[in-house]
Protein backbone atom coordinates (compact mmCIF):
# COMPACT_ATOMS: atom_id res chain seq x y z
CA UNK A 1 0.00 0.00 0.00
CA UNK A 2 1.27 3.47 -0.88
CA UNK A 3 1.47 5.57 2.32
CA UNK A 4 -0.47 8.80 2.68
CA UNK A 5 2.45 11.02 1.68
CA UNK A 6 4.18 10.06 -1.55
CA UNK A 7 5.89 11.72 -4.49
CA UNK A 8 5.08 10.59 -8.00
CA UNK A 9 7.82 10.91 -10.63
CA UNK A 10 7.13 11.21 -14.35
CA UNK A 11 10.33 9.99 -15.97
CA UNK A 12 8.95 10.58 -19.46
CA UNK A 13 8.93 14.26 -18.55
CA UNK A 14 12.64 13.93 -17.75
CA UNK A 15 13.35 12.90 -21.35
CA UNK A 16 11.25 15.81 -22.60
CA UNK A 17 13.28 18.24 -20.50
CA UNK A 18 16.53 16.73 -21.75
CA UNK A 19 15.31 17.33 -25.30
CA UNK A 20 14.75 20.98 -24.36
CA UNK A 21 18.37 21.21 -23.22
CA UNK A 22 19.45 19.84 -26.59
CA UNK A 23 17.20 22.37 -28.33
CA UNK A 24 18.93 25.28 -26.58
CA UNK A 25 22.46 23.82 -26.75
CA UNK A 26 22.48 21.56 -29.82
CA UNK A 27 26.26 21.41 -30.19
CA UNK A 28 27.19 20.95 -26.54
CA UNK A 29 27.89 17.86 -24.52
CA UNK A 30 25.52 17.49 -21.60
CA UNK A 31 26.62 17.02 -18.01
CA UNK A 32 23.40 16.39 -16.10
CA UNK A 33 23.58 17.75 -12.56
CA UNK A 34 22.05 15.14 -10.24
CA UNK A 35 23.55 16.13 -6.89
CA UNK A 36 21.46 16.28 -3.69
CA UNK A 37 19.82 12.92 -4.43
CA UNK A 38 18.90 14.02 -7.93
CA UNK A 39 17.38 17.24 -6.55
CA UNK A 40 15.23 15.06 -4.32
CA UNK A 41 14.07 12.83 -7.18
CA UNK A 42 16.37 9.89 -6.40
CA UNK A 43 20.04 9.86 -7.41
CA UNK A 44 20.24 6.42 -9.00
CA UNK A 45 16.71 6.55 -10.46
CA UNK A 46 17.50 9.78 -12.32
CA UNK A 47 20.93 8.59 -13.48
CA UNK A 48 19.48 5.37 -14.85
CA UNK A 49 16.86 7.35 -16.74
CA UNK A 50 19.51 9.70 -18.21
CA UNK A 51 22.24 7.31 -19.36
CA UNK A 52 22.13 8.88 -22.84
CA UNK A 53 23.81 12.05 -21.53
CA UNK A 54 27.54 12.60 -21.85
CA UNK A 55 28.18 12.83 -18.14
CA UNK A 56 26.86 13.55 -14.67
CA UNK A 57 27.81 16.07 -12.02
CA UNK A 58 27.40 15.49 -8.30
CA UNK A 59 28.60 17.47 -5.30
CA UNK A 60 30.56 14.88 -3.35
CA UNK A 61 32.69 11.78 -3.80
CA UNK A 62 30.25 9.49 -1.98
CA UNK A 63 27.54 10.40 -4.51
CA UNK A 64 29.84 9.39 -7.34
CA UNK A 65 30.63 6.09 -5.62
CA UNK A 66 26.90 5.36 -5.25
CA UNK A 67 26.47 5.86 -8.97
CA UNK A 68 29.40 3.60 -9.85
CA UNK A 69 28.13 0.90 -7.49
CA UNK A 70 24.75 1.14 -9.25
CA UNK A 71 26.44 0.40 -12.57
CA UNK A 72 26.56 3.92 -14.04
CA UNK A 73 29.42 4.05 -16.58
CA UNK A 74 29.13 7.67 -17.76
CA UNK A 75 31.66 10.35 -16.90
CA UNK A 76 30.99 11.64 -13.38
CA UNK A 77 32.41 14.97 -12.20
CA UNK A 78 32.67 15.79 -8.50
CA UNK A 79 31.89 19.49 -8.25
CA UNK A 80 33.58 19.96 -4.88
CA UNK A 81 36.53 17.85 -5.98
CA UNK A 82 38.27 16.01 -3.16
CA UNK A 83 38.77 17.27 0.38
CA UNK A 84 41.71 15.08 1.42
CA UNK A 85 44.18 12.52 0.06
CA UNK A 86 41.89 9.65 1.08
CA UNK A 87 39.07 11.07 -1.03
CA UNK A 88 41.46 11.40 -3.95
CA UNK A 89 42.24 7.69 -3.61
CA UNK A 90 38.52 6.89 -3.83
CA UNK A 91 38.09 9.26 -6.73
CA UNK A 92 40.87 7.49 -8.64
CA UNK A 93 39.58 4.01 -7.78
CA UNK A 94 36.08 4.79 -9.05
CA UNK A 95 37.31 6.83 -12.03
CA UNK A 96 35.61 10.06 -11.08
CA UNK A 97 36.54 13.49 -12.45
CA UNK A 98 37.75 16.05 -9.91
CA UNK A 99 37.02 19.75 -9.99
CA UNK A 100 40.23 21.46 -8.85
CA UNK A 101 39.54 24.77 -7.15
CA UNK A 102 42.08 25.23 -4.35
CA UNK A 103 45.83 25.27 -3.70
CA UNK A 104 45.26 22.59 -1.06
CA UNK A 105 44.06 20.20 -3.76
CA UNK A 106 46.83 21.24 -6.10
CA UNK A 107 49.50 20.40 -3.52
CA UNK A 108 48.01 16.93 -2.97
CA UNK A 109 48.04 16.28 -6.72
CA UNK A 110 51.65 17.47 -7.01
CA UNK A 111 52.68 15.00 -4.31
CA UNK A 112 51.40 11.98 -6.25
CA UNK A 113 53.51 9.85 -8.58
CA UNK A 114 50.76 8.03 -10.54
CA UNK A 115 50.88 8.58 -14.29
CA UNK A 116 47.87 9.97 -16.20
CA UNK A 117 45.45 8.72 -13.55
CA UNK A 118 43.19 11.67 -12.81
CA UNK A 119 40.73 13.57 -15.02
CA UNK A 120 40.26 17.13 -13.78
CA UNK A 121 38.23 20.27 -14.38
CA UNK A 122 40.15 23.40 -13.41
CA UNK A 123 37.76 26.00 -12.03
CA UNK A 124 38.08 29.74 -12.56
CA UNK A 125 36.29 32.04 -10.11
CA UNK A 126 34.81 34.74 -12.33
CA UNK A 127 32.67 36.39 -9.67
CA UNK A 128 30.77 33.76 -7.70
CA UNK A 129 33.47 34.14 -5.00
CA UNK A 130 32.95 30.63 -3.76
CA UNK A 131 35.12 27.89 -5.29
CA UNK A 132 37.79 28.46 -7.90
CA UNK A 133 41.04 30.28 -8.57
CA UNK A 134 41.16 34.01 -9.19
CA UNK A 135 42.06 35.17 -12.72
CA UNK A 136 45.48 36.42 -11.64
CA UNK A 137 46.28 32.95 -10.22
CA UNK A 138 44.86 30.91 -13.03
CA UNK A 139 47.75 30.76 -15.50
CA UNK A 140 50.25 29.64 -12.86
CA UNK A 141 47.87 27.01 -11.52
CA UNK A 142 47.17 25.76 -15.04
CA UNK A 143 50.90 25.35 -15.69
CA UNK A 144 51.39 23.52 -12.38
CA UNK A 145 48.55 21.13 -13.18
CA UNK A 146 49.97 20.50 -16.64
CA UNK A 147 53.24 19.52 -14.96
CA UNK A 148 51.58 17.01 -12.58
CA UNK A 149 52.29 13.42 -13.54
CA UNK A 150 48.94 12.26 -12.19
CA UNK A 151 46.86 14.57 -14.40
CA UNK A 152 45.41 13.34 -17.67
CA UNK A 153 45.71 15.89 -20.47
CA UNK A 154 44.16 18.05 -21.74
CA UNK A 155 42.78 19.72 -18.65
CA UNK A 156 39.13 20.75 -18.86
CA UNK A 157 38.16 24.26 -17.73
CA UNK A 158 35.03 25.61 -16.07
CA UNK A 159 33.39 28.44 -14.17
CA UNK A 160 30.01 28.98 -12.50
CA UNK A 161 27.54 31.80 -13.11
CA UNK A 162 26.32 33.65 -10.03
CA UNK A 163 23.36 35.66 -11.37
CA UNK A 164 22.29 34.01 -14.62
CA UNK A 165 18.77 33.66 -13.22
CA UNK A 166 18.42 37.46 -13.46
CA UNK A 167 18.32 38.24 -17.16
CA UNK A 168 18.64 41.98 -16.44
CA UNK A 169 21.92 41.56 -14.56
CA UNK A 170 24.92 42.49 -16.72
CA UNK A 171 27.32 40.68 -14.38
CA UNK A 172 26.63 37.43 -16.24
CA UNK A 173 28.12 38.80 -19.45
CA UNK A 174 31.01 40.16 -17.41
CA UNK A 175 31.65 36.70 -15.97
CA UNK A 176 31.55 35.10 -19.41
CA UNK A 177 33.94 37.70 -20.81
CA UNK A 178 36.32 37.29 -17.89
CA UNK A 179 36.35 33.53 -18.39
CA UNK A 180 37.12 33.82 -22.09
CA UNK A 181 39.70 36.57 -21.62
CA UNK A 182 41.50 34.64 -18.89
CA UNK A 183 41.62 31.44 -20.89
CA UNK A 184 42.91 33.29 -23.95
CA UNK A 185 46.01 34.30 -21.98
CA UNK A 186 46.91 30.82 -20.74
CA UNK A 187 50.38 29.48 -21.45
CA UNK A 188 50.89 27.40 -23.53
CA UNK A 189 48.66 29.36 -25.90
CA UNK A 190 45.20 27.86 -26.42
CA UNK A 191 43.43 27.86 -29.76
CA UNK A 192 40.29 29.96 -29.90
CA UNK A 193 37.43 29.32 -32.30
CA UNK A 194 35.42 31.81 -34.30
CA UNK A 195 31.77 32.82 -34.15
CA UNK A 196 29.29 32.97 -31.30
CA UNK A 197 30.28 29.69 -29.74
CA UNK A 198 33.41 29.37 -27.67
CA UNK A 199 35.86 26.52 -28.34
CA UNK A 200 39.32 25.75 -27.04
CA UNK A 201 41.68 22.81 -27.32
CA UNK A 202 40.77 22.33 -23.66
CA UNK A 203 37.05 21.58 -23.32
CA UNK A 204 35.13 24.20 -21.35
CA UNK A 205 31.91 24.50 -19.38
CA UNK A 206 30.09 27.67 -18.32
CA UNK A 207 26.31 27.34 -18.58
CA UNK A 208 23.98 26.12 -15.85
CA UNK A 209 20.21 25.89 -16.44
CA UNK A 210 19.71 29.65 -16.49
CA UNK A 211 22.74 30.05 -18.73
CA UNK A 212 21.37 27.49 -21.19
CA UNK A 213 17.95 29.13 -21.33
CA UNK A 214 18.86 32.82 -21.36
CA UNK A 215 22.51 33.40 -22.22
CA UNK A 216 23.65 31.99 -25.58
CA UNK A 217 27.06 33.55 -24.88
CA UNK A 218 27.51 30.96 -22.12
CA UNK A 219 27.22 27.98 -24.47
CA UNK A 220 30.50 26.14 -24.88
CA UNK A 221 31.70 22.54 -25.18
CA UNK A 222 29.76 21.33 -22.14
CA UNK A 223 26.57 22.56 -20.48
CA UNK A 224 25.50 21.64 -16.96
CA UNK A 225 21.68 21.56 -16.74
CA UNK A 226 20.33 21.07 -13.26
CA UNK A 227 16.95 22.35 -12.16
CA UNK A 228 15.55 22.57 -15.70
CA UNK A 229 15.94 18.81 -16.10
CA UNK A 230 13.39 18.41 -13.32
CA UNK A 231 10.91 20.70 -15.07
CA UNK A 232 11.51 23.68 -12.80
CA UNK A 233 12.27 27.23 -13.91
CA UNK A 234 15.53 28.80 -12.71
CA UNK A 235 13.85 32.21 -12.99
CA UNK A 236 11.74 33.72 -10.22
CA UNK A 237 9.11 35.16 -12.56
CA UNK A 238 8.18 31.99 -14.46
CA UNK A 239 7.34 28.33 -14.05
CA UNK A 240 8.92 25.42 -15.83
CA UNK A 241 5.78 24.83 -17.82
CA UNK A 242 5.89 28.41 -19.12
CA UNK A 243 9.38 27.61 -20.45
CA UNK A 244 8.20 24.48 -22.22
CA UNK A 245 9.43 22.14 -19.49
CA UNK A 246 7.45 19.39 -17.81
CA UNK A 247 7.63 18.94 -14.01
CA UNK A 248 8.74 15.50 -12.92
CA UNK A 249 7.65 15.47 -9.29
CA UNK A 250 4.14 15.69 -7.90
CA UNK A 251 3.80 15.58 -4.10
CA UNK A 252 0.62 13.92 -2.85
CA UNK A 253 -1.21 12.92 0.31
CA UNK A 254 -4.83 12.54 1.42
CA UNK A 255 -7.34 13.92 3.85
CA UNK A 256 -7.40 12.06 7.15
CA UNK A 257 -10.04 14.13 8.96
CA UNK A 258 -12.87 16.52 8.15
CA UNK A 259 -14.58 18.48 10.92
CA UNK A 260 -16.70 21.57 11.52
CA UNK A 261 -15.35 24.48 13.55
CA UNK A 262 -17.39 27.35 14.92
CA UNK A 263 -16.82 31.07 14.61
CA UNK A 264 -14.06 32.10 17.04
CA UNK A 265 -12.31 28.70 17.07
CA UNK A 266 -8.55 28.77 16.63
CA UNK A 267 -6.57 26.37 14.42
CA UNK A 268 -3.16 24.85 15.02
CA UNK A 269 -0.13 25.73 17.09
CA UNK A 270 -0.24 29.23 18.60
CA UNK A 271 -3.84 29.54 17.48
CA UNK A 272 -2.62 31.70 14.62
CA UNK A 273 -5.73 31.09 12.50
CA UNK A 274 -9.02 32.39 13.87
CA UNK A 275 -12.26 31.18 12.28
CA UNK A 276 -14.27 34.24 11.32
CA UNK A 277 -17.30 32.05 10.55
CA UNK A 278 -18.27 28.41 10.73
CA UNK A 279 -15.52 26.53 8.90
CA UNK A 280 -15.17 23.05 7.43
CA UNK A 281 -11.65 22.02 8.28
CA UNK A 282 -9.66 19.33 6.48
CA UNK A 283 -6.56 17.70 7.94
CA UNK A 284 -3.98 16.45 5.43
CA UNK A 285 -1.36 13.83 6.31
CA UNK A 286 1.75 15.77 5.40
CA UNK A 287 3.99 18.21 7.27
CA UNK A 288 7.45 19.65 7.53
CA UNK A 289 8.87 16.25 8.50
CA UNK A 290 7.89 15.16 4.98
CA UNK A 291 9.40 18.23 3.37
CA UNK A 292 6.35 20.46 3.09
CA UNK A 293 7.58 24.00 3.80
CA UNK A 294 7.25 24.95 7.46
CA UNK A 295 6.72 28.63 6.64
CA UNK A 296 4.06 28.28 3.97
CA UNK A 297 1.66 31.16 4.56
CA UNK A 298 -2.07 30.95 5.21
CA UNK A 299 -3.73 30.94 1.82
CA UNK A 300 -1.09 28.75 0.16
CA UNK A 301 -3.03 26.70 -2.41
CA UNK A 302 -3.55 22.96 -1.95
CA UNK A 303 -5.49 20.75 -4.36
CA UNK A 304 -8.22 18.62 -2.81
CA UNK A 305 -9.95 16.43 -5.38
CA UNK A 306 -8.17 18.53 -7.99
CA UNK A 307 -9.66 21.81 -6.72
CA UNK A 308 -7.82 24.63 -4.96
CA UNK A 309 -8.39 25.18 -1.26
CA UNK A 310 -6.35 27.44 1.05
CA UNK A 311 -3.94 26.37 3.76
CA UNK A 312 -4.97 27.66 7.20
CA UNK A 313 -3.04 27.50 10.46
CA UNK A 314 0.61 26.66 10.90
CA UNK A 315 2.26 23.72 9.18
CA UNK A 316 2.91 20.96 11.74
CA UNK A 317 5.44 18.14 11.70
CA UNK A 318 2.99 15.59 10.30
CA UNK A 319 -0.10 17.53 9.23
CA UNK A 320 -1.46 20.63 7.56
CA UNK A 321 -4.98 22.04 7.78
CA UNK A 322 -7.05 23.45 4.95
CA UNK A 323 -10.34 25.31 4.58
CA UNK A 324 -12.83 23.10 2.71
CA UNK A 325 -15.51 25.74 2.14
CA UNK A 326 -15.35 25.13 -1.63
CA UNK A 327 -15.23 21.34 -1.15
CA UNK A 328 -18.29 20.60 1.02
CA UNK A 329 -18.42 16.95 -0.08
CA UNK A 330 -14.77 16.26 0.80
CA UNK A 331 -14.18 13.29 3.09
CA UNK A 332 -11.30 11.39 4.69
CA UNK A 333 -9.37 9.47 2.07
CA UNK A 334 -9.83 12.05 -0.67
CA UNK A 335 -6.66 12.79 -2.69
CA UNK A 336 -4.57 15.87 -2.05
CA UNK A 337 -1.82 17.38 -4.22
CA UNK A 338 0.72 19.70 -2.59
CA UNK A 339 2.52 20.57 -5.82
CA UNK A 340 2.62 19.24 -9.38
CA UNK A 341 -0.26 18.10 -11.59
CA UNK A 342 -1.86 21.54 -11.87
CA UNK A 343 -0.11 23.29 -8.99
CA UNK A 344 3.36 24.55 -9.84
CA UNK A 345 6.08 24.01 -7.26
CA UNK A 346 7.31 27.50 -8.11
CA UNK A 347 4.02 28.93 -6.81
CA UNK A 348 4.30 27.02 -3.53
CA UNK A 349 7.88 28.24 -3.13
CA UNK A 350 6.75 31.85 -3.48
CA UNK A 351 4.09 31.28 -0.82
CA UNK A 352 6.79 30.02 1.54
CA UNK A 353 9.35 32.75 0.74
CA UNK A 354 11.79 30.20 -0.62
CA UNK A 355 12.88 28.75 -3.96
CA UNK A 356 11.62 25.55 -5.60
CA UNK A 357 15.05 23.94 -5.26
CA UNK A 358 14.58 23.77 -1.49
CA UNK A 359 11.19 22.11 -1.83
CA UNK A 360 12.11 19.25 -4.14
CA UNK A 361 15.50 18.73 -2.45
CA UNK A 362 13.81 18.81 0.95
CA UNK A 363 11.41 15.91 0.42
CA UNK A 364 12.37 13.53 3.21
CA UNK A 365 13.03 9.81 3.32
CA UNK A 366 9.66 8.96 4.78
CA UNK A 367 7.99 10.13 1.57
CA UNK A 368 7.91 7.22 -0.86
CA UNK A 369 9.02 7.94 -4.43
CA UNK A 370 6.92 6.10 -7.02
CA UNK A 371 7.17 6.15 -10.80
CA UNK A 372 4.15 7.53 -12.61
CA UNK A 373 2.57 5.13 -15.06
CA UNK A 374 2.02 7.07 -18.27
CA UNK A 375 -0.50 5.51 -20.66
Amino acid sequence: MIPAAYAELNLEALQHNLDRVRHYAPDAKIMAVIKANGYGHGLVRIAQALQNVDGFAVARVDEGIRLRNAGIKNRIAILSGFTCAEELDKLLHYQLDAVVHSFFQLEILESRAEQDACEVWLKLDTGMNRLGFKPQEFNAVYQRLNACAIIKKPIRLMTHLANADDIQDASTLQQISLFKDTLATLTPKLQLGNGDKFHLVNECSIANSAGILAWKEALSDWVRPGVMLYGISPFSDSTGEQLGLKPIMSLHSRLISVKTLEKGDKVGYSGSWLCEKQTTLGVVAIGYADGYPRYAKAGTPVLVNGQRVPLIGKVSMDMITVDLETQPQAKPGDPVTLWGDGLAVEEIARCADTIPYTLVCGVTQRVHLVDKIVS
